[in-house]
């Protein structure tokens, strides 16, 4: 078979990509963005907060154990998942509106894929060298020494996986105790099994995938063509001004080159190794590495910098055909960005209001249908009511239970002859309670009557209520 007649290949291996040392303003700001997260990340377990003798003192937990989210002073509990629904749904309008208005800058500093993955290519610096120093080690057949330097970074990465696993996991749990357990091999075996499986994915996907992650299973790439348009701000070549490229500035036709040495030092830093002047692609991650190395190469050779630089489609158009660029806050605050400012703004502004005025407690009732009633001796109908009463104050509570109807109904609690419970703090309690109407009350022969379960806190007066119906014999 002829070459022409071979069937055309669907796999291509994977180029290894060996990205240079650079330096300048967005690579010092990467260095503080991922100094700033992964300080969050592996320390935020270990900070303390007092909050009485009843509740955990770690200062950010999720306690599934107790079905509690504890956030500093705040504390949410099962029934007000609304507020965790309502912060994803800010981070996605935060996505948009970040992606909107200056591209994939979250894929390209703050993404933990992007975060862990600079870290590990900082340790394989350390340990192999710049880009052409790896270069050749990749090259270089096995010995002693690409051995010890391959055991050594190896050793390093699974630190770093392993210590990313272990912060994991201390969110959910008192972090010292749960060190202390995973120490001396007394830890739940599922503590040790999300360590092991995070420790896994991390090392794989920060020394071996790396790029590919963001290219083949991040769906973000493939949305964000819908978030952006010609005002998004993003990393683009100035062909105009850098073409075309050549190498050779001394010839007869050195003046008709353009700024572009075709020096390849943009591709050379490039964490994802593409080739940014060939225009808008997906696997751009907006780092602007190679903003920061071609404004170098500029200097150097005496040429404006920004031949590589942060703009938008239009600001390019504009430059070709001489006309000023736009304003960045033209291109910011335009229709769309400040649909998604005014909707995530909306949100947060929601949730916060509703964060100081929610109530310290809570009730839920559960009617008891089977069955829907019962007739006493007396001919008196009685309803079963299971109360739930949810105590958010961090001290024991006694509770007053009582009813508002436009029928004449009485209420009893099961095990005492007192109207009122007493809750312990921070804690939920079930109490059975029955509802009775006298045989000449017409809520004993309607079908159905309407009431208001009140419950009110003895200490502060603090009142919550609960809608519910009551059953009668009909007619």
């Amino acid at each position: 078979m002829s070459s022409a007649e071979q069937p055309q290949k669907l796999y291509a291996a994977r180029e290894p990509v060996f990205p240079k040392r650079v330096y300048g303003p967005f690579r010092n700001l990467k260095w503080i963005i991922m100094i700033v997260t992964l300080g969050i990340y592996y320390l935020t377990p270990w900070i303390r907060w007092d909050r009485g003798p009843s509740l955990p003192d770690q200062a950010v937990l999720l306690d599934l154990a107790n079905r509690r989210f504890f956030f500093f002073w705040i504390e949410i509990w099962p029934h007000e998942f609304y507020f965790v629904a309502g912060l994803l749904i800010m981070a996605g309008l935060g996505l948009f509106l970040f992606t909107s208005a200056l591209g994939r800058v979250w894929c390209g500093y703050a993404c933990p894929q992007t975060v862990w993955t600079d870290l590990f290519y900082t340790v394989e610096r350390w340990i192999e060298g710049d880009r052409n120093a790896r270069l050749r080690l990749w090259k270089q057949k096995w010995d002693a020494r690409k051995v010890r330097l391959r055991v050594t970074k190896y050793i390093a990465w699974f630190l770093i996986a392993v210590a990313t696993g272990g912060a994991w996991v201390f969110y959910f749990t008192d972090a010292p105790t749960l060190f202390m357990d995973l120490v001396t091999l007394q830890a739940p075996y599922v503590a040790y099994a999300t360590i092991g499986i995070l420790t896994a994915t991390t090392f794989v996907f920060g020394g071996f995938m790396r790029e590919q992650v963001c290219i083949y299973m991040c769906p973000w790439p493939r949305i964000q063509a819908a978030m952006m348009d010609e005002d998004t701000i993003t990393v683009a070549y100035r062909s105009w001004r850098g073409e075309p490229r050549g190498k050779h500035r001394k010839g007869a036709d050195a003046d008709q080159l353009g700024d572009c040495i075709d020096c390849m030092a943009c591709v050379n830093v490039c964490p994802v190794g593409i080739d940014i002047r060939d225009g808008q692609q997906l696997e751009c991650i907006t780092c602007a590495l190679c903003i920061d190395a071609c404004d170098d190469i500029m200097k150097k050779i005496g040429k404006p910098r920004g031949l590589i630089d942060y703009m938008a489609l239009t600001d390019e158009a504009n430059e070709r055909g001489g006309n000023p660029k736009k304003s960045v806050w033209k291109h910011i605050f335009r229709l769309r960005t400040i649909i998604y400012t005014v909707l995530w703004s909306a949100i947060g502004v929601g949730l916060t209001v509703m964060l100081f005025v929610r109530s310290d407690i809570d009730v839920t009732i559960s009617p008891v249908r089977n069955p829907q009633y019962v007739t006493l001796s007396d001919g008196t109908i009685r309803n079963t009511y299971d109360v739930r009463i949810r105590n958010m104050q961090h001290e024991d509570t006694e509770f007053h239970i009582s009813l508002t109807s436009h029928e004449i109904l009485r209420v009893e609690l099961e095990g005492t002859n007192l109207l009122t419970v007493t809750v312990p703090a921070d804690s939920t309690q079930l109490q059975r309670v029955y509802v009775l109407a006298r045989p000449d009350d017409p809520a004993a022969t309607a079908e159905r009557t309407d009431f208001r379960f009140w419950i009110e806190a003895q200490s502060n007066g603090s009142r919550t209520y609960g809608d519910t119906v009551f059953h009668g014999q009909g007619n």
